[in-house]
């Protein structure tokens, strides 16, 4: 590779590629090779055309591209010159793309792009939902050229940017385009980048150094990898550019080591940059030198913080440190010398605006966050992928017209934006703009660029301890709110899902959190509780049917809802009990039934039933129809009873409100409970404030035990562990935990004030009649 040692031979140079490299009329496969495709078998698809095309002495040009966006789809294919776009090719699938499309011209219509069978195949790239409401400008040159060949990117525009700012611009004149373009970080924080270099030039030293943050922690993000993987010359223009303006001499890339195909490229892509005289010293002939280097993470999520990737640069274990001095200062950056610090993206945006101009730049997205953004598309959607979409682009559009909808046209429930730092947005907002300030508005945020769909069959709970998960495992350790409270709100989390959660666990969720923020050092900390924060604030609702009702809604949750097999859908095969190691599956009548006793809700029998027979239900009246053949009536009748609340059961049997002190002796307490024809009174202080109650169960103690009703106080027999009962709360949660606690009298309390008291016998009378029906049924 001859050096090159001017701005005119690289000008020469790029006129001669941009003619000969991609002709027009030129027999070629795009073929995608980014780490999706190659999961999904594109080598072999390469290999099976390399070897068709020395068989039979083809002039067929092979070019593995980096990831070219829908990879569902994978492994997909551009088959020029006919511009036709194949999705899901195999290695059996190569000769017939050979013999109908590159011998007779005509697209293989198996291999075509569908939304669904019935209509007619896509043909062009272009057309496909998935790319139509897409601009590259970061993802460019993705899927157009090998990533390991840097004349495929000088010949559609690499290094074009560089070369404009070697003839024509200065270093302070660079710097002000940046700013004008208003570009502003994609890595999540979204500074103004134009700033940030500014303000790493002012720094005092000689030394500076410009860094390209490429460790992507989030789970399912891919926007940075995919870029160093496709298009990794386009990164180094961008940090050369950042260099000349700040007057770095040094770079490094920082990318985990998880991340083999694009260290791999970068590998190349910087020998290959070197030897043709676009990096290392006396670039181009003009005397400026800088030199790149790549720095392996070990994968550490806090890494991506700034001061623990330079600490990790460093060779020292990644832990943030307090700013200032920031990294952009002396003492910040490596080694003490000033820094800039963008993450790939970021760097990759700047040649088109060196390029194209600041104005071209601005009239793209919206005006407080022009230009686009590159988003890892994830989840219950039908078309996962990369996406690049301009700013001010709406989440509707992105999950519905990009991403084609919910799976099996499931009801969307949520999108978590930002990954494990962000939050969870609802239904209500999916016609929100994403930029960096409307996200914020809703409790979110647009971090790297993660975007996980969420349908009716995630359960809010569980989505929140999984990312809070991540954030407590990923923790350095090194603040006592982030190490101990994430673990502590994990807890709470896991009692919640696990069927255990109390009373007051939301209020210590929130209350956690909120110390959690404010004493943590770095983002990774202060984040953390956002998915919780989230969850609670759309969807409390599920939080509270967990506590109260011990059921999960999209029965995810184990230990939670009752188990019962509908007798419609059984087949009688038997699977199900079969698979339950605990003999809670018993068969009667040759009918399955599940005995709740000896159930643990382990979920086996749920997950063996071939024809989903076995139901999760939220309580057993309303599993009456299927399992008993009640007529819908009753079940009416019985479901509007089992939803009526305390308040409504008062005001059908009013409840005489009598009270007593502790000091009373038992004797007088049960004469009043007699002259008021009551089973029970309320036990207050001077206050009149309710300190425990006195029912007949106690008289019975009292019997039994042979304590004197007349020389003994109430205070010896009351109970004063008493559970009171909101007067808004429904029967079926009533009876549940009066059966759970063993509680015969429910003293209603409304805040400090006494409502009334319900017996056990006044919830149950309301349901008599139908679990007797149901007993003469069954047996």
């Amino acid at each position: 590779m001859e050096r090159l040692n001017s701005i005119e031979d690289f000008k020469n140079l790029r006129t001669f590629l941009s003619k000969e490299i991609f002709r027009p009329d030129k027999d070629r496969v795009r073929i995608c090779c980014g780490t999706a495709c190659t999961a999904t078998g594109s080598g072999n698809v390469v290999r099976v055309f390399e070897e068709e095309i020395s068989k039979k002495g083809l002039e067929l040009e092979i070019v593995k591209t980096g990831c070219q966006g829908l990879c569902q789809k994978g492994p997909v294919m551009k088959a020029e010159p006919y511009g036709y776009f194949f999705q899901r090719v195999k290695q059996d699938t190569v000769k017939e793309i050979i013999s109908t499309t590159y011998s007779a011209g005509f697209p293989v219509r198996s291999l075509l792009y569908r939304t669904t069978f019935l209509e007619k195949p896509i043909e062009v790239m272009e057309e496909v939902p998935f790319y139509k409401k897409q601009m590259r400008i970061a993802l460019r040159n993705n899927g157009r050229i090998d990533p390991c060949n840097i004349y495929h990117s000088i010949a559609v525009g690499g290094y074009s940017a560089a070369e404009i700012m070697f003839s024509s611009m200065s270093p302070k004149q660079v710097i002000e385009e940046v700013k004008r373009a208003n570009l502003r970080g994609r890595g999540g924080a979204g500074f103004p980048a134009g700033a940030k270099w500014m303000h790493t030039k002012r720094a005092p030293g000689d030394v500076k150094i410009v860094i390209a943050n490429g460790d992507e922690g989030d789970p399912g993000a891919f926007m940075d990898r995919s870029i160093m993987e496709g298009d990794p010359q386009s990164l180094l223009e961008g940090m050369l550019i950042c260099a000349y303006a700040i007057g770095a001499h040094y770079g490094f890339i920082y990318v985990r080591h998880e991340y083999p195909l694009a260290v791999k490229n970068l590998k190349i892509a910087i020998k290959q940059a070197e030897e043709l005289g676009l990096l290392g010293e006396n670039i181009l002939g003009t005397g400026f030198d800088f030199t790149v280097y790549i720095r392996e993470g070990a994968g550490a999520f806090v890494c991506g913080e700034a001061t623990a990737l330079v600490a990790s640069i460093e060779g020292n274990r990644g832990f943030p440190h307090a700013r200032p001095p920031r990294v952009s200062e002396p003492g910040g950056g490596p080694w003490g010398y000033p820094s800039n610090l963008n993450n790939v993206e970021t760097y990759t945006c700047v040649p088109a605006i060196i390029e194209k101009g600041a104005d071209w730049f601005l009239s793209i997205g919206t005006e407080g966050s022009p230009g686009t953004k590159v988003f890892a598309l994830t989840g219950k959607v039908k078309n996962t992928g990369l996406v690049e979409v301009p700013m001010g682009i709406t989440l509707r559009e992105i999950i519905f017209d990009i991403g084609g909808g919910i799976i099996n046209n499931k009801k969307f429930k949520t999108v978590q934006t930002g990954g494990p730092s962000g939050g969870c947005i609802p239904e209500q907002y999916l016609d929100l703009p994403i930029d960096f300030d409307s996200l914020w508005k809703v409790g979110s945020m647009m971090g790297s660029g993660g975007i996980v769909v969420m349908d009716e069959d995630n359960c809010m709970v569980d989505v929140a301890k999984f990312f809070l998960s991540f954030t407590q495992s990923e923790s350095c350790g090194k603040c006592p709110p982030c190490r101990i409270g994430t673990y502590q709100m994990l807890q709470i989390l896991e009692k919640i899902t696990s069927g255990n959660g109390e009373e007051g666990d939301i209020e210590k969720l929130e209350r956690l959190a909120e110390i959690i923020s404010a004493g943590s050092l770095c983002g990774l900390g202060q984040g953390a509780p956002n998915p919780v924060l989230t969850t609670i604030r759309y969807f409390r609702d599920e939080y509270e049917e967990h506590i109260k009702e011990k059921y999960c809604r999209a029965k995810v949750c184990s230990g939670m809802g009752v188990f019962v097999i509908s007798q419609s859908e059984c087949i009688r095969c038997g699977l199900c009990k079969s698979a339950c190691a605990y003999d809670a599956v018993v068969e009667r009548r040759d009918r399955y039934f599940i005995a709740r006793d000896y159930c643990t809700k382990c979920k086996a029998c749920y997950y063996a039933c071939p024809v989903d027979a076995v139901k999760i239900r939220k309580q057993a009246y309303v599993i009456l129809e299927e399992e008993f053949k009640m007529p819908p009536e009753r079940i009416e009748i019985i479901e509007r009873r089992a939803g009526m609340t305390l308040k409504g059961v008062l005001e059908s049997k009013p409840y005489k409100i009598v009270t007593t002190t502790k000091d009373r002796w038992i004797a007088d307490a049960i004469k009043v409970m007699s002259e008021n024809n009551v089973s029970g009174i309320f036990i207050v202080d001077e206050n009149g404030k309710l300190e425990g109650v006195f029912t007949e169960r106690d008289i019975v103690q009292c019997v039994v035990n042979k304590i004197s009703l007349e020389h003994e106080t109430v205070k010896n027999i009351m109970r004063h562990d008493i559970t009171t009962f909101d007067p808004s709360m429904k029967i079926s949660t009533a009876i549940m935990i009066a059966s759970k606690k063993k509680i015969r009298h429910l003293p209603v309390v409304e805040g400090d004030k006494i409502v009334g008291m319900v017996t056990f016998r006044d919830l149950v009378s309301y349901l008599l009649p139908e679990i007797c029906y149901m007993a003469e049924v069954t047996y």
